[in-house]
């Protein structure tokens, strides 16, 4: 029942299952109303009214708001579905009924938004914490001497004060002039997917650190020697041997584990969306629910970037992270448009389902953090924006045979995308 009400929240009312029927609220009241049918003698046995009364707050929001492009879904989620989803918890927990600790979400956290709500240990092993590690970890993010030629450090690429970007189209790589294959997309919430990489290639953040410090467009390094060397400077020996006491264990997986770690931190969860989702219902604009609404109904943004990462990672059970095929245009011109040549996720999973499908990123801190997809073509939010409206590449006239995205236009007016882009100002994250 708790998945359930996670896929209302987080699906049926986004009309993810029927993006083009719309009927999504439908399903939402059907859910809920079968959730209260099965919930019935828990309710009668724990003598637990608000669970009830918040059922019917629900049903009765979705059976007097039936049109799914003016449905507001800021107001029903914080006044009938995310109280719901705390009280439904309380009456588990003073039931004595929590038996599933296991998974991604945990059932602990008040709702589905606030910060603790995902489980770090799902995505990690022996995420909890370690503090010396992750202050190595911190270190060596900003050590230039792991790259080759003392030249590039995974700060270089991912800049904190950029968002944890480099505002390129496509990183400056080790050697003058060449640049490396795609755009550095940000690592704030990068810890929260079961991939890493545009195209999937690497499972965890470990193989993520390992694949480009040993990139010969990247960084090129050469990690077991330096990290020995770096053991015996004044400035690492104390960190190292807090968490490799054993010189045996002073080596390139070290390295790739405190790096990890360190990243694994980056999820501040401090925007004013996440102010507002807490309580503070001054931290929105007007503009800025309105876009959310528009997010997560009619401009169909929610069906991909799934909260509350707004990222690719699929509710409700959370242990899986989606590709898409966009059909993303190799540059912004959507008046003369042209395919982009790099064929995604295809490279390592050569079916043709992956031909041209890529990650779907999180849209937490979009509004800083241009240029835009996988080949950094798109300039602007307005210009993204745009090419979702008109139906990504099968949308503009390109050949796309697998496309996700569907190529049926939006039809948003300036006014709804001007309202979508305050929406993602407001998932910005103060530095």
């Amino acid at each position: 029942m708790r998945l359930e009400l996670v896929r209302v929240i987080t699906l049926s009312i986004t009309g993810f299952d029927a993006p083009l029927l719309k009927s999504g609220l439908d399903e939402a009241h059907v859910s809920l109303q079968t959730i209260e049918t099965v919930l019935r003698p828990y309710m009668a046995h724990a003598g637990n009214d608000s669970v009830r009364r918040s059922l019917a707050s629900c049903e009765a929001w979705l059976t007097d708001h039936r049109d799914f492009d003016t449905f507001d879904h800021l107001r029903f989620l914080t006044e009938h579905a995310l109280p719901l989803q705390e009280q439904l918890g309380g009456m588990i927990a003073g039931m004595g009924l929590e038996i599933n600790e296991k998974g991604v979400l945990n059932y602990r956290a008040k709702n589905i938004f606030s910060p603790d709500i995902l489980n770090m240990n799902a995505f990690r092993k022996n995420a909890g914490g370690d503090s010396a590690l992750t202050e190595l970890g911190r270190k060596l993010f900003f050590e230039t001497r792991l790259s080759a030629n003392g030249t590039r450090s995974c700060a270089s690429c991912h800049n904190p004060a950029l968002h944890f970007t480099d505002g390129l189209p496509k990183s400056n790589g080790i050697h003058p002039g060449q640049a490396t294959r795609r755009n550095a997309p940000t690592l704030l919430y990068s810890s929260f997917q079961h991939a890493q990489f545009w195209d999937g290639r690497s499972a965890t953040l470990e193989d993520q650190v390992r694949a480009v410090i040993h990139d010969s467009l990247e960084m090129n390094g050469k990690p077991i020697e330096t990290i020995r060397k770096l053991a015996r400077s004044r400035s690492y020996r104390r960190l190292i041997r807090k968490v490799a006491p054993d010189r045996r264990d002073v080596n390139d997986t070290l390295v790739y584990r405190a790096i990890a770690a360190y990243v694994g931190t980056l999820k501040p969860f401090n925007s004013n969306f996440d102010r507002y989702m807490a309580g503070d219902r001054a931290a929105l604009t007007d503009g800025q629910k309105r876009g959310f609404n528009l997010f997560m109904g009619k401009a169909q943004c929610g069906t991909c970037h799934f909260a509350p990462l707004f990222n690719g990672l699929i509710p409700p059970l959370y242990t899986l992270t989606e590709f898409e095929i966009l059909g993303t245009t190799a540059t912004d011109d959507l008046e003369h448009p042209q395919a982009d040549a790099d064929s995604g996720r295809f490279e390592t999973r050569p079916t043709p389902y992956y031909q041209r499908a890529f990650k779907t990123p999180t849209v937490r801190n979009a509004a800083v953090t241009a240029p835009y997809m996988h080949n950094g073509a798109f300039a602007s939010l307005e210009k993204v924006i745009d090419f979702y409206d008109r139906g990504g590449g099968a949308g503009l006239g390109l050949d796309v045979p697998h496309q996700t995205l569907a190529a049926e236009p939006l039809n948003l007016t300036d006014q709804e995308k001007s309202d979508i882009i305050a929406f993602l100002e407001a998932l910005t994250d103060p530095l």
